[in-house]
This record gives C-alpha cells, sequence and structure tokens, in this order.
C-alpha cells in the first residue's frame, strides 16, 4: 500500500526518464510561449508609449509603468524557461552523476514560479490600473462629448495597451502554471 511520506530533497526523482522527456517538452513550449508573448507584448507596449500624448490621464502613464516592469519579469521568465530546456537536457544524460540533483531541479522550479508569480502580480496591477482609469474616464465623460471633443474620445493605444498587459498576464500564467504543475510532480514520493 502507498501512503504519503515526508518529502525529502534527496529521495530520486519520480520515474527520471518520463520526467526528462515531459519536463524538456514543457520547457521548450514555455519558452515560445513566454518569447512570443512577451515580443508582441514589449512591441505593443512600446508603441503606445510613444503614441501617448502629454494631455492623457496620470492613470494610463501609471499602468505602462508597471507593465515595464512586469514586462522585465517575463523577460527574465524567457530566460528562465531556456534554463529549464538545459537542464531537462542535463537530466536526459546517462551518467546518472552527470545529471542535475533533485534540490538543483527543486530550486531552479521554485525560482521560475516565484519570477512568474512576481510578474503575475505586477501584470494584474498595471492592467487594472489602465483599465479603471479609462472606464473612470469614460464614465466621468458626458454622453456626446466624444462628437465635439476628439481628445475626450478612448484611444486604440488605450486599448491595445490593456491588450498588452493582458498578454503579459497569460504569459505569467502559464509559466506559474507550468512551475507548479513540474514542482507538484517531482515533489511526489514513491515509497
Amino acid at each position: 500500500m502507498n501512503r504519503p511520506t515526508k518529502l525529502s530533497q534527496n529521495n530520486p526523482l519520480p520515474d527520471k526518464q518520463k520526467f526528462a522527456k515531459i519536463f524538456r517538452n514543457l520547457s521548450n513550449v514555455s519558452y515560445w510561449i513566454h518569447l512570443v508573448l512577451g515580443v508582441i507584448s514589449g512591441v505593443t507596449l512600446l508603441l503606445v508609449f510613444f503614441s501617448r500624448s502629454a494631455t492623457n490621464n496620470s492613470g494610463i502613464g501609471l499602468g505602462i509603468f508597471i507593465a515595464m516592469f512586469s514586462l522585465m519579469a517575463l523577460g527574465f521568465r524567457v530566460y528562465w524557461a531556456y534554463r529549464y530546456r538545459q537542464l531537462a537536457k542535463k537530466l536526459q544524460r546517462v551518467n546518472p552523476d552527470l545529471q542535475p540533483s533533485r534540490t538543483e531541479i527543486l530550486q531552479v522550479l521554485r525560482t521560475g514560479l516565484l519570477a512568474s508569480s512576481i510578474g503575475l502580480f505586477l501584470a494584474f496591477i498595471a492592467s487594472e490600473v489602465s483599465l479603471v482609469s479609462l472606464v473612470a474616464g469614460a464614465i466621468a465623460r458626458p454622453q456626446g462629448v466624444a462628437v465635439y471633443e476628439r481628445e475626450q474620445v478612448i484611444k486604440i493605444a488605450d486599448l491595445l495597451l490593456i491588450l498588452a498587459q493582458l498578454n503579459i498576464l497569460g504569459a505569467h500564467f502559464l509559466g506559474s502554471a507550468n512551475s507548479l504543475g513540474l514542482l507538484s510532480w517531482i515533489s511526489k514520493e514513491k515509497v
């Protein structure tokens, strides 16, 4: 009968070859998703940043500022997903002495989870600040003002900012799910 025991970081990896194969596949998927969403979001944020005029409200500016930090966390996460790929290659080596230890794998996964969690928090705050600023501005304007005052209209750049922030949020969410799934799997013990 299998019963859970106390987690020890020195126990062997669960079904090492299967874990290595899935770890490699997930790290490749994670790397490309983070890279593609990061590039799309980065280009979009740059376009929004340079298309903004000085008369726009400060809530959007704060949203862009926080989104830049979230994008930096996503850049780190792209690097860390690449590191996952390298770790998966080491894990597939035939010689067990050259394979990374369970402790090393756990530490790398925890760091990835921490980076994704911080990025997720920042992206959430950035998107909330931007969205609340847009909604508050739209509610505060009387109906019909947009017909006479074009600067009062919600601009496409504002919507692109929200889209970029949601892309960053999605990338960090997928990174967190990836790290959590791998951590959960590697933490399971066999008696």
